[in-house]
Order: C-alpha cells, then structure tokens, then sequence
C-alpha cells in the first residue's frame, strides 16, 4: 500500500516537473538596441518579453511590452547544435525602414526561433541564408 502511495507521489511530482520545464522553454527575453519591424509593427529600442505557444516546430510567437502583447508573428523552432552563448536578436537589413526581426536565440537554450511563415534559415552566427 505505501510502495503505491510513493508511486503515484513520484509519478504527479515528476509530471509537475516536466510540465515546469516544458513552460519555461517557452519564455524568453528581448532587448533591443534600434528599432525592428515585426509583422508590420515596429518595435521601439527597449526590453520585451516573448513567450510561443504551439507544438512541434511551428508556433505562435507574441511579443509583450509590460504585459501588452505589441506583436505576435509565426515562428519555427529550430534545435542548434550548442547552447546559444548570449541572448540574440536576429535582423535582416531592409532598403529603407528599420530592419526586420528575423529571429531569436536565448542563452544558454539549444533552440532558436526563425520568425515569419516564409522564414529563410539562419546559419550558427546568426546569419540569414
């Protein structure tokens, strides 16, 4: 009886825990130094929050400002072969405007985020292709 106790304790506290980490995967940070253009919305130089709901690859990417979402835009989750070494915003150069947001990395994750339904791959040094 006490063997099925400590199971089900065991099995509740360990699903807790993987829905925790499985949470704080989807959570991040941006600060910007310039302004961005992201999904029509530029995006004026300060610190954000982003947070992605979805499964698998493709997910919903928002973008919040205190806690008013200023953005949301889809995004592809991409797996790296290391750890990101610091936070990361990615911008593609545009001809005239502000530069877009073109993805996200997080330090010390193993994921980036491509942003944008028709994103282009991005290299390990944050390059776009």
């Amino acid at each position: 009886m006490k063997f099925a106790t400590v199971s089900k304790s065991l099995v509740l506290g360990l699903a807790l825990l993987l829905a925790s980490s499985a949470l704080a995967e989807t959570k991040g940070s941006l600060q910007l130094s310039n302004p961005v253009l992201i999904n029509g919305t530029t995006l004026k130089p300060g610190d954000y929050k982003v947070q992605w709901e979805g499964t698998g690859p493709n997910v919903e990417l928002s973008i919040l400002h205190g806690k008013n979402v200023v953005a949301k835009v889809p995004a592809h989750v991409v797996e790296l072969q290391a750890p990101a070494s610091s936070d990361a915003a990615v911008t593609r150069q545009n001809d005239s405007g502000p530069n877009t947001l073109a993805g996200l990395r997080f330090h010390g994750k193993k994921i980036s985020l491509e942003l944008g339904e028709g994103s282009n791959s991005m290299h390990a040094d944050g390059s776009s292709k």
